[in-house]
């Protein structure tokens, strides 16, 4: 959610720059916190997942005027970052791990 401002300031520039997104819809550091102050993750650990709403960065990037796409295997990614590299304008790659 942090890169919306960059997906905007890319656009209005124009700038040549290919972005990766490695969505694993989970804030991984959280359990990491919850476990160094000696806490049982239970109910807690909603809050450590994203997955719930479902964010689609491709699509918030398309808000933005960046063009974006989403793929879920190694294969899919090389055949987009390829052809992503090859053109003019920022891109972003949601990668779905």
């Amino acid at each position: 959610m942090y890169t919306l401002q960059a997906l905007w300031t890319q656009a209005r520039q124009k700038l040549d720059v290919v972005n990766v997104v490695f969505a694993n819809h989970i804030y991984k550091i959280l359990y990491g916190e919850l476990v160094s102050v000696g806490a049982q993750p239970g109910k807690a650990s909603n809050a450590c997942s994203i997955w719930a709403a479902r964010v689609r960065l491709a699509k918030l990037a398309g808000g933005m005027g960046v063009e974006s796409a989403r793929v879920e295997n190694l294969e899919g990614f090389a055949d987009v970052f390829k052809s992503a590299c090859g053109r003019k304008g920022p891109f972003l790659i949601e990668f779905r791990i």
